[in-house]
């Protein structure tokens, strides 16, 4: 019986639409390192890209701190002096470019911030106003994430996704039109955190431990970051739809969705793997960020070694 409950504690669903990915804090059912994520011949992203914030509904400043702060804590620019880091971790998506013959590379740097918290679409969101949310940061050279707010609905949240990825059309220039990726996660903090901020709260399925203490002390906002790296993982390297993933194209697993529940060394289902711990608050954590940031990070899969990667 409890092995029955552990192969059923985490899946994989497809999700919606123009979404690319969708991730959620589960475990799959198979070993989804027994195969090469498959490069699709498509673009990855490449260049300057700025990563855009629209916070939709209410966020306190510093639950927006939290987000910023792990978004400037991708750049090898701007490293934090303590290991390991989330640029380290970060690092791990080049190995996709180099597997690509790619001469091009990747800079990421937090952009604009544009907060909608007067809910101007309402509480209940579909897909497609999320893309329209998402329009609102840059139109070229950008990843625009829209961030929802606890008391927000969208479609699909809780149900079977986190978070999704994709692309739309941006900017046109001298008669050229440029896309954009956008990336949506909302707060799962009063609808769904057993689903979607799990380590930080106890699982909806499968064998029950108590939960993680959460780094930044805010469930929600910790849970959201976990599930923005794995997307932004999967938006470096499958952007728009045809780069790197294995399975269907309209539910692919990506660099990070091919590793799920999967955080540190000696992990399985329903066990996050053996973290570090903050000595002070009882936290637990595998990444350093800026501003003495403390941060969780999922596995990588690592296309240099056919496995899941960890920090720690």
């Amino acid at each position: 019986m409890a092995a029955h409950f552990i192969l059923k504690l985490f899946l994989v669903i497809s999700f919606f639409n123009m979404c690319f990915a969708s991730r959620k804090l589960t475990a799959l059912v198979q070993d989804p390192t027994n195969q090469l994520l498959q490069y699709h011949k498509g673009a990855l992203l490449s260049g300057k890209i700025s990563v855009n914030l629209i916070w939709y509904g209410k966020f306190k400043p510093s639950q927006r701190a939290i987000v910023s702060d792990f978004i400037t804590s991708l750049s090898s620019s701007t490293p934090s002096k303590a290991h390991p880091s989330v640029a380290q971790w970060w690092k791990t998506t080049e190995k996709y470019y180099h597997l690509a013959n790619s001469k091009n590379t990747l800079s990421l740097s937090l952009g604009k911030q544009v907060l909608l918290e007067n809910y101007s679409l309402g509480k209940s969101l579909t897909q497609k106003q999320i893309v329209q949310l998402a329009s609102k940061g840059e139109q070229r050279n950008a990843i625009n994430v829209v961030l929802t707010a606890s008391d927000v609905v969208v479609d699909g949240f809780c149900v079977n996704r986190c978070g999704t990825h994709g692309s739309s059309k941006g900017a046109i220039i001298n008669g050229k039109t440029y896309k954009f990726a956008y990336i949506w996660v909302g707060n799962s903090e009063t609808l769904c955190p057993g689903y979607c901020a799990w380590p930080f709260h106890q699982p909806i399925y499968g064998p029950q431990s108590p939960p993680l203490g959460a780094p930044n002390n805010d469930v929600g906002v910790d849970g959201m970051v976990i599930n923005l790296a794995s997307l932004l993982a999967g938006t470096a390297t499958n952007p728009f739809g045809n780069g790197y993933y294995q399975g269907e194209a309209d539910a692919p697993l990506e660099a990070a969705s091919a590793c799920p529940g999967v955080y540190a060394k000696g992990a399985y289902p329903g066990y996050a793997g053996d973290l570090l711990v903050d000595k002070t608050t009882g936290a637990s954590y595998n990444a350093h960020g800026t501003n003495g940031r403390k941060y969780l990070v999922p596995a990588l899969y690592d296309p240099s070694t056919s496995s899941c990667s960890t920090l720690v």
